[in-house]
């Protein structure tokens, strides 16, 4: 799913700063690459090495680069009650040393090769990814081996880490205008009881990072962080029988773990409905939020209610930006986004209020919108419209090698089939308009929604 805006021209700073915090939510803890993303056949091959690491190949020799990218498969649905926080925590612990790397040397190493690097967060997986000169290949596949098999977790690294993460919760969510009610609205939907694994905040909470002992931190990453619990994506120009040989040297002696356990969740659709207030000491303008979970990405239904929710609020020719912006004036912006996931995912939208326009009527009139998509007929343009966008955001996800690299990464691990990466477009293609409005009777119903309300501290800042 893609992240999404609708402004007008008045306020426009006040525009940005809603923008940037919805933008920066996606900057460290990234959602799952869109399902839409098919642009032409990308080749691949894949095999396993004996201790369990899935590797996929996949040459390209349009541009002297190469991309090495390392799925773990642990994220926030990963984790345990009293112990939440430790998928974000390890994003940052992998670049604390190894064996044979210094702290910190994981980056300048890539940099002074002419590369770039990054990794980020999800609920089901955590990222690692190298993009390199073809010539360097060698590098990023050593300093991923390294630290699979010795990274260095130790009471100073875990202490430096946990102030590291706890500062970022404190930047990017507590101190943004309806972060954290954004943040808590993905996990509201979904009870802790029958689905922990989505149920709650994806980076965690601070009590658990201070309880978390070095012995918890080096179990979690014992279990998690191993080559059956991981695949290696190469995508880009390098050759085949080299890349297999230096996989093998690498990472072939990186010993198996016990297989970890299966994430649960139990959730039945329809079981949400509720309205909740809140208020927001950084917000000076008050908000709306709707929430709504979303079937898992593999699912039938996911290419029908990714299409009918881009309807919805994508772009400037939305519904939600048509009516509550441009046609009623009563919103200062709308945007929306998604995350799709192995289990059921959430798709989002924002209202921000304009002067004067009490929540009252925002909320009236985007449920307005939402319930028409289940009871109006949607004009075939509007189809067309969306499955364009899906087939533009395939081409543009598909233009460099990291973004094959997480298509196939997706196509794998989310869906459970490799092949898709070739033939998951065509799911969107044959999405009827019978189809979006099947959904949206099912999916965005009212009892499927989760209403947030944020307002301003009374009396202003």
């Amino acid at each position: 799913m893609r992240v999404l805006s609708s402004v007008q021209t008045p306020r426009r700073q006040v525009v940005r700063r809603v923008q940037n915090a919805v933008i920066v939510l996606l900057a460290c803890l990234r959602a799952a690459p869109a399902v839409a993303q098919q642009a032409g056949s990308v080749p691949f091959e894949t095999y396993t090495l004996p201790n369990g690491l899935q590797v996929v190949l996949s040459e390209d020799h349009s541009t002297p680069i190469v991309t090495v990218n390392l799925w773990y498969h642990v994220g926030a649905a990963n984790e345990v009650p009293g112990r939440t926080g430790f998928a974000h925590l390890f994003e940052h612990m992998m670049f604390q040393g190894s064996a044979n790397v210094r702290k910190a040397e994981h980056f300048q190493l890539v940099e002074r090769s002419g590369g770039g690097l990054n990794a980020s967060t999800n609920w089901d997986f955590t990222n690692y990814y190298e993009t390199v000169p073809s010539n360097r290949l060698n590098l990023a596949l050593w300093l991923e081996a390294d630290r699979m098999r010795s990274l260095v977790v130790n009471q100073e690294n875990l202490a430096n880490q946990r102030q590291a993460v706890q500062e970022e919760l404190r930047l990017r969510i507590d101190n943004q205008p309806y972060s954290r009610a954004i943040w808590e609205g993905f996990s509201q939907p979904f009870d802790s009881a029958g689905c922990f694994a989505y149920g709650h905040l994806l980076a965690g909470s601070m009590q658990d990072l201070d309880s978390a002992r070095v012995e918890d931190v080096d179990a979690f990453f014992r279990q998690y962080y191993a080559p059956n619990n991981a695949t290696l994506v190469v995508s880009g120009d390098f050759d085949p029988v080299g890349a297999r040989r230096l996989i093998e040297q690498f990472f072939g002696g990186v010993p198996r773990q016990s297989d970890p356990p299966a994430t649960r969740c139990e959730f039945q659709f329809g079981s949400v409905g509720r309205r909740v207030e809140r208020t927001d000491r950084n917000a000076n303008i008050p908000a709306v939020s709707f929430f709504f979970p979303s079937p898992p990405r593999n699912a039938p239904d996911a290419p029908a209610f990714d299409l009918v929710t881009s309807i919805l609020y994508d772009g400037e020719s939305s519904r939600l930006n048509r009516r509550l912006v441009r046609a009623e004036r009563a919103a200062l912006a709308v945007q929306g986004f998604g995350f799709q996931r192995r289990g059921p995912g959430v798709v989002f939208s924002l209202a921000v209020a304009n002067a004067g326009v009490p929540t009252a009527r925002i909320e009236e009139l985007m449920a307005e919108e939402v319930a028409k998509l289940g009871t109006d007929s949607i004009p075939h343009a509007e189809l067309v419209k969306a499955q364009n966008q899906a087939r533009a955001a395939a081409i543009r996800n598909r233009q460099t090698t990291f973004g094959k690299a997480e298509a196939l990464q997706a196509a794998l691990f989310i869906d459970g089939d490799l092949e898709s990466v070739n033939t998951e477009i065509e799911r969107y293609m044959r999405v009827t308009t019978a189809d979006l409005r099947r959904v949206a009777q099912r999916y965005l119903a009212p009892e499927n929604r989760l209403t947030v309300i944020v307002n301003p501290p009374a009396g202003g800042n």
